[in-house]
């Protein structure tokens, strides 16, 4: 049976005593948020309401999709609870004078206001840099933007398909099958390695803020992310001016690289020196034929004709079980791990050992799994301290601790 775990009661993040006032929505911000949250900034969440006065989809959009338990309020979708927990939700109209006053109000008392509204909307809404560095001087203001505000794309709308497409992201699968189609990965990566470079960008802001006290407006785009990501490897001879050769790192971009068919499944399987090829093929049975064939002498005539090799490979690994070979294999340290199916995860040995897929118990969703912060520190360990909210849930909470009347609270309050 799965063990139901207990919030944690204490914050001993790294990030402890940091508030940031996020303004971001759908994934880019919102994990970004969510990953700073775990180690311990605190994170006022503030959302929209209703285009249609309360009584539409308000707030994230990310609240909406999927299917939730029966019983169980609309706003807590399946992708909203997975990108944030630990933090609270404050519903602001921004488009009203109040809204705007009280955000700045929250804005005095942060370390980072996080956006990902275009820049110009910000500006109309009389929230730009310059605005909120009025009130809180050493701000740091990170807007997650679609293009670099000095290029031609700037303030152009993004989402992870066009940023897909126009990094290259979208040419890799064409240049691995010889399919001229191009193909979006599966998985919305744009926004989440956008993510990953805004939690790098704002926890260095944080760093340059400790040592001077200065905040600064920080930038960053999802076009150059990715295309910095992509381009990482399959930039390639194309680096050099003028280039050598071709685009993309021939060994990833091989179609025969792939999970290779077992007896009973698929085995992720990597031999990478020459000791290792030799153990592995010797392990099979065809050492000899491996030794004998001059395509594979060396590790440059090996990446010459890595298509043969793996094709070799996937021959191979049809005579065994994954287990067996997983038993073969991992006392000789060749890379190797069973390639599991999305279903497999929740039973994925490792992952149960860590509680990876941690259960927790929604006061209005029922029961849940959380992935616990994939990160370790010893000193200063990341928690789970707060459920994913409710729209708004924390409103009036957040303007009492800012000093807000009563009164005040009430005219924010929008129309139901």
């Amino acid at each position: 049976m799965t063990t139901t775990n207990e919030l944690a009661a204490e914050n001993t993040g790294p990030l402890k005593g940091v508030r940031i006032v996020d303004l971001t929505a759908v994934v880019f911000g919102a994990y970004a948020t969510q990953i700073l949250a775990d180690m311990g900034a605190e994170v006022l969440k503030v959302e929209a309401p209703s285009a249609t006065g309360g009584g539409g989809m308000g707030g994230d959009i990310m609240r909406w999709p999927g299917h939730t338990p029966e019983g169980a309020p609309a706003d807590l979708g399946p992708i909203f609870m997975t990108i944030n927990r630990n933090k609270r939700s404050v519903l602001l109209d921004l488009r009203s004078e109040e809204g705007r006053e009280a955000l700045l109000k929250l804005i005095a008392t942060a370390d980072v206001l996080t956006s990902n509204i275009r820049y110009d909307g910000m500006v109309r809404l009389g929230l730009s840099y310059e605005d909120v560095k009025a009130v809180n001087p050493s701000i740091i203001f990170v807007h997650a933007a679609g293009y670099g505000s000095n290029g031609p794309y700037a303030g152009l709308p993004a989402y992870d398909d066009l940023i897909q497409a126009g990094s290259g992201a979208s040419d890799l699968l064409p240049h691995m099958d010889g399919n001229e189609q191009p193909r979006y990965m599966p998985t919305i990566v744009a926004d989440k390695v956008s993510g990953l470079f805004m939690v790098s960008a704002i926890t260095s802001a944080l760093y340059h803020k400790e040592k001077t006290g200065q905040g600064q407006f920080v930038e960053v785009p999802m076009y150059e992310a990715v295309t910095s990501f992509v381009l990482a490897e399959h930039f390639y001879d194309h680096v050099y001016d003028p280039p050598t050769g071709d685009w993309t790192y021939g060994r990833i971009t091989n179609p025969d690289r792939r999970p290779y068919k077992t007896k009973d499944g698929y085995i992720g399987l990597l031999p990478y020196s020459d000791k290792q090829w030799e153990q592995f093929f010797e392990l099979a049975g065809r050492l000899d034929e491996y030794r004998n064939d001059p395509r594979f002498k060396d590790y440059k005539t090996r990446t010459q004709h890595i298509r043969e090799l793996y094709a070799m490979i996937e021959e191979t690994t049809q005579t065994k079980t994954t287990q067996e070979w997983l038993e073969g294999l991992q006392p000789l340290s060749i890379p190797a791990v069973k390639a599991n199916r999305l279903g497999d995860l929740q039973d994925d040995p490792h992952l149960k050992a860590v509680d990876f897929f941690a259960r927790y118990e929604h006061p209005d969703a029922g029961g849940y799994f959380a992935l616990r912060p994939p990160v370790r520190f010893s000193q200063t360990p990341s928690t789970i301290r707060r459920h994913p909210p409710r729209l708004g849930a924390d409103t009036e909470e957040v303007l009492r601790e800012a000093g807000f009347s009563e009164d005040e609270i009430g005219k924010l309050k929008p129309e139901s």
